[in-house]
């Protein structure tokens, strides 16, 4: 079974859970956590995904990392989890989780990148057109890249909006060199 559906029903189920135990909002900063912990050190992500590691072992490496400072249910859960040999899915189900709950939130996440920092109100004007076109809430994260020359480039979900001085630039070449 693909990863990404195995990470997705255990999200969902998690997700399920959290709700009926009115803590959807302490198991979504334990996920956001996780994969926080997880991205600052590689080195416990190569561990969970391991072979060679007894899962008694990564168990043991989740209890020490992660029991003192998550809530009970999402400790639960990765113990389930590991028992049941996936812990080397555990980022992809964190970040199902995550893209769960912003659903139920109606949250929407667009990366916009820009050549410099945005303004205020650039930053007003990218999460309008967002929200505009959504109909959510924009969680909007910036970054820059001076390779684009001008322009932006605006992501959201699997949609990206390519308004870059970069991308009119390699259009008019293609256009020429045809």
């Amino acid at each position: 079974m693909a990863e990404s559906t195995v990470a997705f029903r255990y999200a969902k189920s998690l997700i399920d859970l959290a709700q009926e135990k009115n803590l959807t909002e302490e198991v979504y900063k334990d996920m956001q956590f996780f994969k926080q912990v997880v991205s600052e050190n590689r080195e416990l992500m190569l561990a969970l995904k391991s072979p060679i590691l007894r899962h008694e072992k990564k168990l043991s490496i989740l209890k020490n990392v992660f029991q003192p400072r998550v809530n009970p249910v999402s400790y639960t859960i990765f113990s389930i989890i590991t028992k049941k040999n996936r812990e080397g899915i555990m980022d992809s189900i964190a970040e199902e989780f995550i893209r769960l709950y912003n659903d139920l939130k109606g949250i929407q996440k667009a990366q916009v990148t820009t050549t410099l920092p945005l303004t205020d109100d650039l930053r007003q004007q990218f999460r309008n057109m967002v929200s505009k076109a959504t109909g959510k809430t924009v969680e909007l994260e910036e970054k820059v890249d001076p390779k684009l020359i001008g322009g932006y480039v605006l992501r959201i979900g699997d949609r990206q909006v390519d308004a870059s001085i970069r991308s009119q630039l390699n259009d008019l070449r293609l256009n020429f060199l045809n």
